[in-house]
């Protein structure tokens, strides 16, 4: 069993991941969705959380270029990326959606950045927005960014287009098509159903 579908079967057991194709629910943004995701669940999950910083370390060992610095993406990203550099003796830092409005006015926290080669840690990636305007701080800083790393992701195409236009790549652990499979393998869904949450992808990616 890889690691990805091992993941998604957790990540649903814990409910981190909701998947209901007859009652929507409904993002902040508005957006119906028939697929909830919410990893900062993952925290009370000593045995999950061990196989998410697990997997990531696998990751980083893969990397051809090694990062100095773990950067957190604030909120959900931090916990990972705190359990990562722990995990990889490694500098950790974090970073905010926008500077904060008082004090020194940080959007980064943690140390100086410059010069130093950073990997991202995010939760999950819809469009990538958070993640490459953590990206984007981190570079004013004149780090080098290598790659952003998150747990799950919708795998839409705006994401990779995103990326893309900011010269960045990312990768996940397990993502919306690992999902649909493992739910269909155990029973929980049908090849109809499966369909019919392809379809909603496309719909809001088109």
């Amino acid at each position: 069993m890889t690691i990805s579908r091992d993941l998604s079967r957790e990540l649903l057991k814990i409910k981190a991941v909701q998947i209901n194709p007859n009652d929507y629910f409904t993002w902040t943004s508005g957006l119906k969705s028939p697929i909830y995701c919410d990893n900062r669940i993952t925290m009370s999950y000593p045995d999950v959380r061990m196989k998410i910083v697990t997997a990531f370390v696998e990751k980083v060992n893969e990397m051809e270029i090694k990062p100095d610095v773990i950067a957190g993406c604030a909120t959900a990203g931090i916990p990972h990326a705190a359990w990562l550099a722990d995990k990889l003796n490694l500098p950790m830092i974090y970073v905010r959606s926008k500077p904060k409005g008082h004090g020194k006015g940080n959007q980064i926290e943690g140390g100086s950045v410059v010069g130093k080669k950073i990997l991202v840690i995010e939760d999950l990636i819809s469009t990538g927005g958070s993640s490459l305007e953590a990206v984007e701080a981190l570079r004013r800083e004149k780090a080098s960014v290598l790659e952003v790393m998150s747990i799950f992701t919708y795998g839409l195409k705006k994401s990779h287009h995103n990326f893309e236009l900011h010269d960045i790549t990312y990768q996940s652990l397990t993502n919306y098509d690992e999902l649909l499979h493992v739910l269909v393998e155990d029973g929980k869904l049908t090849s109809k159903e499966k369909v019919v949450l392809l379809d909603w992808r496309h719909s809001i990616d088109s």
